[in-house]
């Protein structure tokens, strides 16, 4: 050996190098260094969940579900590089020995390889799936909940360890816990998904992980997620918390002994006629100041935060109710919502069902009000426009009796404007291309309550106005 360095001396370290480091990876001590969460996160822009599939337990355990390579495209052309997998492990397992069926995981490698293949970064988590973990965060489950925690994620993470940075494994859903004592039994369940995960090598030695706050609620886990699980590697955990405030306007389906449903939200979308179903509370003042606890407790310190869920959800009205008031209602949340977060630095991920924003049977938008909303309330996080500059809009006379007239400082700007009956029932359309400073509207309205509704390119703003006799 001697001599043959001395024959060729220019490739003696190269050669020695790579020797070296062969030996090492074959010896498997060399580990794969997959990017920080914050450096992934700053890659996440604005997220959607694949909603009662993945999770659903109410099906047979052999009903794999309808997603479909096109409808994850439809998802990512709509403008989401981030998707959310609610997935159930404790339904398609045996019960006792804790082992996940080889078919069911093979079907969520299948929908996980749709997202991939359309470069969308995908969080797999462990849902609700008949509250094994989630309504078991108490001492006299402690021990077999992290028996079947370390299990599952055990088979999930060596199932899935080849994957590089785009997948994240999130080990929970919304752990029920209210107190401090929830919440340190929550961190044990905490520390064995990422003790389970981190001791199946490879890729998973880096991998970012998704924990959750306790409830998922933002109050609670500004309360109470004052520690962070131990990891062995540094910077490779995010914060998850949901966000469906005020639930009497997100998804309250019957009037309750706590309160009433709200069917108008924010600013400008009040009803003067139908006063009780106006939010007295939850409003934009209100979520910017839950999304900033947020905020100021981990995203200050270095800690990226999901939200993994929010939504606020339409309901189907009648007279005297405003259909046309209640619909600007949602699409302003939503805007506002997404604006409001990610200006703070916070990944959202709307709740989405089949036949809500999507139709998966066909691949097809079906609520281009809410998506537009999602993604104008992006370009308005991103820009730091605001959403809107009450300045701008001059519409008078209200009442009126032949037409009111409609001014706007920049008629270029704007994209449409369209006027709704009672009924949400739209009765006046004008394209961008007839709008003119000022416009006159409503010359064949009948007398009655109207909603003019106002699209530019960085707002959208609703009037009530009334045609008298």
């Amino acid at each position: 050996m001697k001599n043959y360095f001395t024959l060729f001396p220019q490739f003696n370290r190269a050669f020695l190098f790579v020797i070296v480091v062969c030996g090492l990876l074959m010896s498997g001590s060399i580990k794969a260094q997959l990017p920080t969460a914050q450096q992934i996160a700053s890659k996440m822009k604005v997220g959607w969940n694949l909603g009662n599939t993945l999770e659903a337990t109410w099906v047979p355990r052999n009903s794999f579900g309808t997603t479909t390579q096109a409808a994850i495209d439809s998802v990512k052309k709509a403008g989401f590089n981030t998707v959310r997998l609610p997935v159930a492990w404790f339904y398609h397992s045996d019960t006792i020995t804790s082992k996940i069926d080889v078919a069911w995981l093979a079907n969520v490698k299948k929908v996980v390889d749709y997202c991939i293949k359309d470069s969308l970064y995908v969080i797999m988590n462990a849902h609700w799936d008949t509250g094994w973990l989630e309504n078991r965060v108490n001492t006299a489950n402690k021990d077999i909940v992290n028996k079947r925690q370390q299990a599952y994620w055990t088979q999930i993470a060596n199932y899935f360890k080849d994957y590089d940075q785009h997948l994240l494994f999130a080990g929970a859903n919304e752990p029920n816990v209210s107190d401090a004592t929830g919440m340190s039994i929550l961190l044990s369940y905490h520390q064995t998904f990422i003790n389970a995960v981190r001791a199946t090598g490879g890729n998973n030695s880096s991998r970012t992980l998704v924990i959750q706050g306790p409830s998922t609620d933002i109050s609670n886990t500004d309360k109470y997620m004052n520690t962070l699980p131990i990891d062995q590697i540094q910077n490779r955990l995010i914060v998850e918390v949901h966000y469906y405030t005020p639930w009497n306007f997100c998804g309250l389906n019957g009037d309750a002994s706590w309160g009433k449903m709200f069917y108008y939200w924010g600013k400008g979308n009040h009803s003067t006629t139908d006063v009780t179903r106006n939010a007295t509370w939850g409003e934009e003042s209100d979520m910017d100041k839950y999304l900033g606890l947020m905020k100021t407790k981990f995203i200050d310190k270095g800690i990226p935060v999901i939200i993994g869920e929010y939504g606020a959800f339409r309901r189907q009205l009648s007279y005297p109710s405003s259909q046309a008031l209640h619909n600007a209602s949602i699409e302003y949340y939503y805007r506002y919502f997404v604006k409001s977060a990610m200006s703070k630095g916070i990944i959202t991920y709307c709740w989405d069902t089949p036949g809500g924003l999507f139709d998966r049977s066909n691949a097809t938008i079906i609520d281009h009000g809410v998506l537009n909303a999602i993604m104008q309330g992006a370009k308005d996080a991103t820009t730091g426009l605001a959403l809107l500059n009450d300045d701008v809009i001059d519409l008078y006379p209200n009442p009126f009796k032949s037409t009111i007239t409609l001014k706007v400082n920049h008629p270029d700007a704007i994209n449409r404007i369209m006027v709704f009956d009672r009924l949400g029932h739209r009765v006046e359309t004008v394209e961008h291309a007839a709008i003119k400073n000022p416009l006159a509207l409503g010359s064949l309205l009948k007398p009655d309550m109207y909603i003019v509704q106002v699209n530019e390119i960085n707002w959208t703003k609703s009037f009530k106005v009334l045609k008298m006799k």
